[in-house]
């Protein structure tokens, strides 16, 4: 071979090798990298994102190594995501591989902890070379601009924490019962049916009542019965016999009594009690005698059939029969409590004359979470022992801001009643407060009975990044928190109606609302509610001018 094209060819060689491996890699250009989402969005308390990268042809070195690292950056500050590295197909190492010759493709994941400086920030993308013995830096690449923060109008901090909810009735209704026996086709009564010790109770809880200001006789009912031998004629006849003499019995024994009103009324024949008592009975035949009961629906075939039972008949005739020939009497006996005026006074004068009740219900009758922490921390001096008013010391507190002392109160509760899902589910707020989810989780688990639970379990979803299943655990709710949900899964008519049926709207929901009109593209709803927000909060004009949700609006007009 002639000497000239041998040193051709090996020039040529080694110009191969330098383009392929010696060279520095040039810029990187934007136009590699696509990103989802674009703008980013907030997940939870993360900001997640895919960049896939496509690196063409004779690009990438043989002998370069990159190291991506993704920021978030914004005006003072930036935030990095893991380092992703690839190489090129002469190095020796793990790491994806992008060839000379065709190029390739990388997916590049991210996942930054959100802060609020990022409302206005971009996604940037910094790479560190190491190629041979040279290592240096490439110029930055924006890939990606802002992030959407409205998972983030989620917040813990407006869950209603769980009541310990009081018992205390205005009126709590009694009832007395009195039975006066009678013997077989007779309906007078007996001297020794009125020394009884029921019936003698019913008289003495009358009378008690006729003279309690706090206490009223709401009504008196005498039922009056007859056993189910003989003929349905007879037995009504006698059933209503005994029914007057026991009215006129109790019109004398109530003359000069105040009470509402007094009823009667009568059964000739009681087959459910007869079977009631049959069932419950020692009779040896009692199956043979509820076959009858069930094959005959005749009162008086029933009668007939039974007499047959001739041995049978006599047992029920001794054991059975008697007890269903009676008249009961029953006064039912309203307790008044105390108004709302005599719970007040009684407070103000002299607490301990309230039950634990009536305080943890007075707590109720304000507005102000100043003074139901006095009553409930009141409570708590006369009632150490009741778990409940801790835990609303605790709930008071927690609206309040001071989640620490609100933690205190609702352990000291929880010692109190370990098993009571209040404090439990309570404590587990406090623990998304701290960003405790996995203590979170566990309380949470502990309250199931707790009524308030749906939106506890709703913000820990969101802010867990399941938004499907904080939707699903906030349905039925009606909460600035529940209206999050909804948009976030685009249910954006179910979020209407949401914010529509919160009783108290505060800055958050106007807010929301706004969100909901820029998701629907109704400029209107975006002022009107942009508007009444701010009035409410003028920190939330910050929030609006930097929130990209009102990018394609002009909002200028109500910030």
């Amino acid at each position: 071979m002639n000497s000239k094209i041998s040193i051709t060819l090996a020039l040529a060689a080694v110009m191969t090798l330098t383009t392929g491996c010696s060279k520095k890699l040039g810029q990187m250009k934007a136009d590699y990298f696509t990103v989802n989402p674009n703008p980013l969005e907030v997940v939870g308390e993360n900001v997640p994102a895919t960049v896939s990268a496509r690196i063409p042809a004779k690009y990438f070195r043989k002998n370069a190594v990159v190291t991506v690292t993704p920021y978030i950056a914004w005006q003072g500050g930036e935030a990095a995501s893991a380092s992703y590295t690839f190489q090129g197909e002469k190095v020796r190492g793990n790491n994806p591989t992008i060839s000379y010759d065709k190029g390739g493709a990388v997916t590049i994941p991210v996942k930054v902890a959100y802060t609020p400086e990022m409302a206005h920030s971009n996604l940037e993308l910094a790479f560190n070379v190491v190629q041979g013995s040279k290592t240096y830096v490439l110029p930055r690449v924006t890939v990606a601009d802002g992030v959407v923060a409205t998972a983030t109008l989620a917040t813990v901090g407006s869950v209603n924490p769980a009541l310990g909810t009081d018992k205390f009735q205005r009126v709590i209704a009694e009832k007395y019962d009195a039975d006066i026996m009678f013997l077989i086709n007779q309906a007078n009564i007996r001297d020794n049916q009125l020394r009884t010790e029921a019936v003698t109770n019913l008289h003495k809880q009358i009378d008690e009542a006729n003279a309690d200001a706090r206490r009223e006789i709401e009504e008196i009912n005498i039922r009056s019965y007859a056993s189910p031998d003989g003929t349905m004629e007879y037995n009504s006849k006698l059933a209503e016999k005994r029914e007057k003499t026991t009215v006129d019995y109790m019109n004398k024994q109530l003359k000069g009594k105040s009470f509402g009103e007094l009823t009667a009324d009568f059964t000739p024949e009681d087959w459910d009690g007869f079977k009631r008592l049959v069932e419950a009975s020692n009779i040896q035949d009692k199956d043979l005698i509820l076959s009858v009961l069930q094959m005959y629906k005749d009162p008086d075939v029933r009668d007939r059939e039974l007499r047959n039972l001739t041995n049978v008949f006599e047992q029920l005739a001794e054991e059975i029969l008697p007890q269903l020939r009676y008249s009961r009497i029953s006064a039912k006996i309203n307790v008044i409590g105390k108004s709302d005026d005599e719970i007040r006074a009684a407070y103000r004068s002299n607490p301990s004359e309230l039950s634990v009740d009536e305080l943890l219900y007075l707590a109720t009758l304000t507005d102000n979470n100043d003074e139901k922490v006095q009553i409930y921390s009141t409570a708590a001096e006369l009632y150490p022992t009741d778990y409940r008013t801790f835990n609303n010391v605790g709930l008071c507190q927690y609206r309040a801001g001071d989640y620490a002392a609100a933690r205190e109160c609702f352990a000291q509760a929880a010692r109190l009643a370990p098993a009571a899902a209040e404090p439990q589910m309570n404590l587990g707020l406090v623990d998304m407060i701290d960003a405790d989810y996995e203590g979170a989780q566990s309380r949470f688990g502990n309250a199931a009975a707790a009524p308030e639970l749906g939106e506890a379990l709703g913000v820990y979803y969101l802010k867990q990044g399941d938004n499907v299943a904080a939707a699903r655990a906030l349905e039925g709710v009606n909460s600035n928190n529940a209206a999050v949900a909804q948009i976030l899964t685009k249910d954006y008519s179910g979020a209407k109606k949401t914010l529509a049926a919160i009783s108290n709207p505060d800055a958050y929901t106007y807010y929301i609302m706004a969100v909901l009109g820029a998701r629907t593209n109704n400029e209107a709803m975006i002022i009107t509610n942009l508007r009444q927000s701010i009035r409410l909060d003028r920190t939330m004009a910050d929030r609006a001018r930097n929130d990209l949700e009102f990018s394609r609006f002009n909002i200028s007009s109500v910030l």
